[in-house]
């Protein structure tokens, strides 16, 4: 018995057998917005627009958390960074550019945006930094002292302090 395989467009066999996917979230990531793309195009842009989530990558040092957040074209002002206890909440705005002729396809994603982020641990929100260049928002989360890995020496007694006493 065969295992059954994807075809993409075009007939072209895809190397994985059905069921075996890269990850769902983002296909059905990918779904939802060719899912959007298509009420767009049927219905005139008429479609409620729901806040989506940029592409972010967290990194942990041990003495900070970095976020970097993929936002392409999106001007400083336009982005609000909060922080509550060990919540990250960064939301804004991509505005539609205003265009000349008949746009006949978009792929962009414009509209609100919301990334949400639960930090594990303790965080010093009076020293969070974020700065934007080249269309990534980089965002360093302190740790608070509290939740910085310490070293502890551990110090040797020696025999002579207890035969005097």
């Amino acid at each position: 018995m065969s295992t059954p395989v994807r075809r993409h467009r075009g007939g072209a066999v895809q190397d994985r057998p059905l069921g075996w996917a890269r990850n769902p979230l983002t296909e059905f990531d990918q779904l939802l917005s060719e899912m959007s793309g298509l009420m767009e195009s049927t219905v005139g842009g008429a479609a409620p627009a729901v806040a989506w989530t940029p592409l972010a990558d967290v990194t942990e040092s041990d003495d900070a958390f970095h976020v970097e957040i993929e936002l392409p074209g999106v001007k400083s002002k336009d982005i609000n960074v909060e922080a509550n206890g060990q919540e990250l909440v960064v939301t804004g705005e991509i505005k539609e550019k205003e265009r000349k002729g008949v746009l006949r396809r978009s792929t962009r994603r414009t509209g609100s945006f919301e990334y949400r982020l639960r930090l594990p641990g303790e965080v010093d929100t009076e020293k969070i930094n974020a700065r934007m260049s080249d269309g990534v928002l980089d965002i360093a989360v302190p740790k608070a002292e509290v939740a910085k890995p310490r070293h502890i020496e551990i110090s040797e007694k020696s025999d002579s302090t207890e035969s005097e006493g």
